[in-house]
């Protein structure tokens, strides 16, 4: 369906014969291509703690696979001792990265699988696993690609719009979510012109996003995070797709951070602005959020990391946040796989997932 090599990169894949996690190293993007072969927990806990392998649904698979390889060379006789070692592993892998829901979603999905089939032989068990592991990944990729259609009915051809962070292809099975629509846009001659903004301090907007759309043959112009306001004062950009981590049953959502400032921006120039959310992302059970807990990383992302020499006096405190929080008032509608959600959340997104109740 889509044209350019970039779909050719699969972010997370699994490899039967050697029994490895195979992940795309995002570290390095743009300028080095390099495969990761993972069987270890430890490996795999790191490689999503280090954002190597990143974006909710991305973690999600990685977690999924991950926990099958946790388990798949045990030697344990009975469902119990099994059931341990699974839930162990679990708690472990879980602990990588707290806001991503899509982590402990995928874990948690994993979890029923094995207890539904719990009378099988362990053997059997296994295979159950990692049937389960390969269906979360290509139900992400029908999910991606019902997202970027719905996303599509909101927009006009020739049109600019602006995102922040990476919510594409690198960051799920295929296709995306913020930038599905896009894709799908830009096959069908809409002719996007995309802002996409660097998203400091780990340059996810520079490093992929800007790169997949232009590998993708999007008309793609990169800018500072600082400089959103200025294109949207001067017109040039008329919708802001980006993606989530969390929503909450209210309607507020985590994505990386910086997003509820440009969600500011859009309110005040009154442009729509739309979050792109697998229904994996929503959790009702978050009431707003408040609640959800907001992951502090390292300092050396700010000051060192993609520096020669410190950009900071040494000594100097850093504040570290990797997510912010966007507030239900200034989302124009959280687009899902189930539909386009709209205020009040709190009775819409119900809805969605009375829609896919019924469809499942």
């Amino acid at each position: 369906m889509m044209n350019g090599k970039i779909f050719d990169l699969e972010a997370v894949a699994y490899d039967e014969e050697t029994g490895e996690l195979v992940l795309l190293d995002q570290t390095l993007l743009p300028n080095e291509t390099k495969f990761l072969r993972l069987k270890t927990q430890k490996s795999i806990w790191e490689a999503i703690f280090l954002l190597q392998v990143r974006g909710a649904p991305a973690i999600g698979i990685a977690a999924a696979y991950g926990i099958y390889l946790a388990v798949k060379d045990s030697v344990a006789g009975s469902f119990e001792k099994f059931s341990e070692e699974f839930v162990a592993a679990k708690e472990y892998l879980n602990s990588a990265r707290p806001t991503a829901v899509n982590l402990s979603w995928a874990l948690n999905r994993m979890q029923e699988c094995m207890e539904l089939h719990k009378e099988k032989s362990i053997a059997e068990i296994k295979n159950v696993l990692l049937k389960e592991a390969n269906d979360i990944k290509e139900e992400d990729i029908w999910v991606c690609k019902t997202i970027g259609e719905f996303g599509l009915s909101l927009l006009e051809p020739n049109i600019g719009i602006l995102t922040h962070c990476n919510a594409g292809t690198l960051a799920t099975g295929k296709y995306g979510t913020a930038l599905s629509p896009i894709y799908i846009g830009n096959e069908q001659g809409y002719n996007f012109k995309v802002f996409a903004d660097e998203t400091r301090p780990l340059l996810q907007g520079a490093r992929l996003t800007a790169y997949e759309l232009y590998h993708a043959g999007v008309d793609v112009t990169l800018i500072c995070d600082n400089m959103a306001s200025i294109v949207m004062k001067k017109g040039w950009i008329q919708a802001v797709f980006v993606g989530c981590d969390r929503v909450a049953a209210n309607g507020d959502t985590a994505n990386k951070i910086g997003t509820s400032g440009v969600a500011i921006l859009a309110k005040r120039y009154g442009i729509p602005f739309y979050v792109c959310a697998p229904t994996s992302t929503i959790d009702l059970n978050c009431e707003t959020g408040e609640d959800i807990h907001i992951e502090e990383r390292n300092p050396l992302e700010v000051t060192t990391q993609w520096y020669e020499k410190p950009m900071a006096l040494e000594g100097v405190k850093v504040f570290n946040p990797s997510f912010d929080v966007t507030d239900h008032d200034l989302i124009t509608a959280i687009i899902t796989e189930y539909g386009i959600a709209k205020a009040p959340y709190d009775q819409s997104l119900k809805e969605i997932f009375s829609k896919k109740t019924k469809k499942s």
